[in-house]
């Protein structure tokens, strides 16, 4: 059995039925469900008895130390943090609570648990904290991706707080013994992504009529991460990364932001034959750029390439071709999620700040 938290958010919902889709072995699923987590996600697994759902907060000791005592899990997999740089901004606390309090509490949780397993137990435990590219700051054009080596230089509160949370776990291993993983992604896009994100908010608002807003230029490149390909990556370093080291994973897709938003206009545009009127490039308007907005971000995946042989399996066509098709497919679902604190949140966010 393994823990997984923050498991009806958007990776790690999409990370649960990608390993049911590999194993039969059960997942507890511990999530507080805050306005991104969903379990609607997670609806297929109605009934399954391999997904044991618990609603709860990483940074509540006792539960997790209940969980861990009950369940004896060979492994946890930390997808639960408040993500998004936008709201950090904004609301910084909620950041420094989640991503950097409960990771500690977490950790002292898991160290607890792990120090009562038998020796063959204790080493085939593994502690998997799901991680980011933002950590590494921002790069300019010419400068060469980010490695596992690069320096870390968080520009964001949210990056920040991830950050912390890196140097904790790499502090728990190297101090304690705890055999942990840390993995830092790129941009994840696919299903189930809740729309404050780039590329749902674009495909939701294009469908609606309603403003592209798109910060600065949208000259930010991005390097993007189906969200399956993350998921078997995440699989593998669960199964062969060696206890206390990092892995980069990456797309390969260096992007910009106003391409991005090009291309899912057009893929749009193929599907459901374009607006009444008009086009849906019409919509996209300029917003004043967010504060310390990154320039770029790059992600040099070789090293899980070379030593756990892994490649993404999707192109960046292939890759937003299944989303933008998936989420012309599943409109009820983005019905469900688009609450009056949704609507609230981008107005405050965007529509505010239009040029």
């Amino acid at each position: 059995m393994i823990l997984v938290t923050g498991g009806a958010g958007f990776i790690g919902s999409n990370f649960i039925l990608d390993w049911f889709s590999q194993s039969n072995e059960p997942v507890i699923n511990l999530d507080k469900l805050t306005y991104a987590g969903n379990l609607q996600n997670l609806a297929i697994t109605a009934g399954d008895e391999r997904h044991v759902f618990v609603k709860g907060d990483i940074g509540d000791s006792a539960l997790v130390t209940k969980l861990l005592a009950e369940h004896r899990p060979r492994a946890i997999i930390n997808f639960a943090a408040e993500s998004h740089v936008d709201r950090s901004i904004l609301g910084p606390e909620a950041f420094i609570q989640t991503n950097i309090v409960g990771t500690f509490r977490l950790l002292e949780a898991a160290h607890a648990y792990w120090r009562t397993l038998n020796e063959a137990e204790k080493k085939d435990f593994r502690f998997l904290h799901v991680s980011t590219d933002e950590v590494y700051g921002s790069l300019t054009e010419h400068e060469p991706a980010f490695t596992e080596m690069h320096r870390y230089q968080p520009s964001s509160p949210y990056s920040a707080s991830k950050a912390s949370s890196d140097h904790l776990v790499n502090a728990y291993h190297r101090t304690f013994g705890l055999p942990t993983l840390i993995t830092n992604c790129s941009n994840n896009y696919g299903p189930y992504q809740f729309p404050e994100k780039l590329i749902p908010l674009m495909i939701v608002n294009a469908l609606a009529g309603r403003s592209l807003p798109i910060y600065g230029d949208g000259r930010q490149v991005r390097d993007w991460l189906y969200v399956a390909d993350h998921c078997s990556a995440l699989r593998r370093v669960l199964k062969a990364g060696e206890a206390g080291e990092t892995y980069n994973i990456g797309g390969w897709n260096e992007k910009p932001n106003i391409e991005i938003v090009h291309t899912v206009c057009g893929l749009l545009r193929e599907m459901t034959g374009g607006p009444a009127t008009g086009d849906y490039l019409d919509l996209i308007t300029h917003v004043r750029d967010r504060p310390g907005h990154d320039t770029r971000y790059a992600i040099d995946a070789r090293k899980i390439e070379r030593e756990l042989d892994w490649r993404p399996g999707e192109t960046f066509e292939t890759g937003i071709r299944k989303t933008v098709r998936w989420y012309l497919d599943n409109q009820d679902w983005v019905a469900s999620i688009q609450t009056g604190a949704y609507r609230d949140w981008i107005e405050k966010n965007y529509i505010q700040q239009r040029q």
